[in-house]
């Protein structure tokens, strides 16, 4: 995905982050099943000139071949490679990673450069050096969004990062007619047993409208999204 497109709506576009397409960071955690993908990337054009596919399905530990192969890619990798012999698009026609350093990190999955940003102007650097009261006034999140994940004196960021993005921008999603509060009332209400109003909150949560597919496409896993959520619900009451 093109995480540097998730832009904020124009009247808040003073809270973004400003994309560097210079920065270069690898993920700090990532999948670890038998093939699972290597961590997220990105980095200018020069550093990754383009992007392949990754194949899960390579024995990457070979000791008899010439010269000898191991899988490198992650710490107890048991197979898989980055394949970029040739470019692959992605369903946006991309073949780089130019930029493309957003991605979700934390509980919730911080995602974008106006989350990002978000995050930055009122915990952040950004606060500040604005002169507003700041919980992590060394932290600037916009030039660092790995340290969510990667910081080992602040650990509570990745949670921290979740609940302010569900307070700020979840609780007062207000959008052509929907409004969270007022449809978590209706859900409650109703018996909590519709599945519209998590699919709601997931194409919010993960795609930024309550109606997906919006601009940047249809919500990922949105079936297991709402059987996970009713799971949780039901073991609950």
């Amino acid at each position: 995905q093109s995480y540097q497109d998730y832009h904020c709506p124009e009247h808040q576009r003073h809270m973004e982050c400003w994309v560097d397409p210079d920065m270069s960071i690898r993920a700090t955690t990532h999948a670890k099943w038998y093939g699972a993908p290597g961590p997220l990337f990105c980095g200018p054009k020069e550093e990754y000139p383009r992007t392949g596919i990754w194949d899960e399905t390579y024995a990457c530990h070979n000791p008899s071949a010439d010269p000898p192969e191991t899988c490198n890619a992650y710490e107890d990798q048991k197979a898989g490679r980055y394949d970029n012999s040739r470019a692959v698009p992605n369903r946006n026609g991309r073949t780089d990673v130019e930029g493309c350093c957003w991605w979700g990190r934390g509980v919730i999955q911080t995602t974008g450069v106006c989350h990002y940003g978000k995050l930055n102007y009122y915990l952040g650097k950004h606060a500040a050096d604005d002169g507003r009261d700041s919980r992590y006034p060394n932290i600037d999140f916009c030039k660092d969004p790995g340290i969510i994940c990667s910081s080992r004196k602040h650990k509570e960021l990745k949670w921290i990062a979740g609940m302010f993005y569900w307070i700020e921008s979840l609780q007062t999603y207000n959008e052509r007619g929907w409004n969270y509060m007022d449809e978590l009332h209706k859900f409650v209400d109703g018996g909590m047993s519709d599945h519209s109003f998590i699919n709601a909150v997931s194409g919010v949560v993960n795609r930024g409208c309550h109606d997906p597919p919006c601009g940047t496409g249809p919500v990922d896993g949105v079936r297991e999204r709402a059987a996970n959520f009713m799971q949780v619900l039901w073991a609950l009451r």
